[in-house]
């Protein structure tokens, strides 16, 4: 028993070494984490302040009945979106407008920048300055656009009419007529991005493997072939990025729908942005306002999901 007493105390103690680097590593790791909130606190707090409340409030506000003058809002519960859903309401009229302008301008803007894109790749003379004209719309504001097609639509003096004119007709009054309002903020809009999309496309078909581009001329691709099967497929993240920040950009429209025609004549060119102005800033009528943005936050929000279930199946990474 002694000797194996005398062993015990005899035994070495651990090196005291791993407990400091352990302390060590719980400090380091302290540090990184105070840091960490350090950084991420304030763009929180903004997107908290800035973006989570006023989304919580207005459709809180959606729930009442208000007009600047009452002293508070009064709630009336669902009775907004219930007048908003009825049939024949302004909320139909704007529906229609806004998905058509949305469809018209994503749609056109995508396959004119996906063209002039694939020009400009070419590397021809004269591309930087053909990359610069294309992308200055873009730099442009809303309301700059707007003013500038006001005159290009005039039918007295505009150059409509002299285009018109050349096929021996009549310039339409774009922007006083219903038949045609809708179709004028959708060609000065897309105009306006046009160019945004040319130039992302044409960054992105740059940055394209040329390995596959010479095996695939190896095999025989040529043309139409090659960019349909190779070009296009490599693509398709550019283009899911596009599609989303197109359509929510569109469906958001405001600047040159109030130079262009103010949402008329009547709701021919009424989309869901200029109504959910038109209804607080115009009728004061604050809760139908809310209720009416609510319904624009939803729908954007599930065309949104929808676009990120169909790139998970048509997007290719690699």
């Amino acid at each position: 028993m002694t000797v194996l007493a005398d062993r015990r105390r005899a035994r070495p103690r651990p090196p005291a070494a791993p407990r400091r680097r352990s302390a060590t590593r719980t400090r380091a790791l302290l540090r990184e984490g105070l840091l960490f909130w350090a950084l991420i606190l304030p763009n929180l707090a903004a997107i908290v302040v800035f973006g989570y409340y006023p989304t919580l409030y207005n459709l809180v506000l959606s729930l009442t009945d208000w007009d600047f003058v009452q002293p508070a809002p009064v709630l009336v519960g669902l009775d907004n979106y219930v007048e908003l859903l009825r049939p024949g309401s302004v909320l139909a009229d704007a529906l229609r407008n806004t998905t058509v302008f949305v469809l018209v301008t994503v749609l056109g803007t995508m396959v004119g920048g996906l063209a002039i894109g694939a020009l400009l790749a070419q590397r021809l003379r004269l591309s930087g300055v053909v990359r610069t004209l294309a992308f200055a719309p873009h730099m442009l504001p809303g309301a700059a656009v707007g003013v500038l097609w006001l005159f290009l639509f005039d039918p007295s003096y505009g150059l409509s009419r002299w285009l018109f004119e050349m096929v021996g007709a009549d310039s339409p009054r774009w922007t006083t007529t219903s038949d045609f309002s809708l179709w004028a903020i959708t060609i000065a809009y897309a105009w306006q991005r046009l160019g945004f999309v040319a130039i992302i496309y044409y960054a992105a078909i740059l940055d394209l493997p040329r390995d596959l581009y010479e095996a695939a001329a190896l095999d025989g691709a040529r043309g139409w072939s090659l960019f349909r099967h190779l070009t296009i497929p490599l693509l398709s993240p550019i283009t899911f990025f596009l599609t989303v920040t197109g359509v929510i950009a569109a469906a958001q429209t405001f600047d040159i729908i109030a130079t262009l025609t103010n949402g008329g004549p009547g709701t021919s060119s009424t989309t869901l942005p200029w109504l959910v102005y038109e209804q607080a800033f115009v009728s004061f009528d604050i809760g139908t306002s809310a209720a009416s943005a609510t319904v624009m936050f939803v729908l954007l929000l599930v065309v949104t999901l929808v676009q990120t279930r169909v790139a998970h199946r048509q997007v290719h990474y690699s």
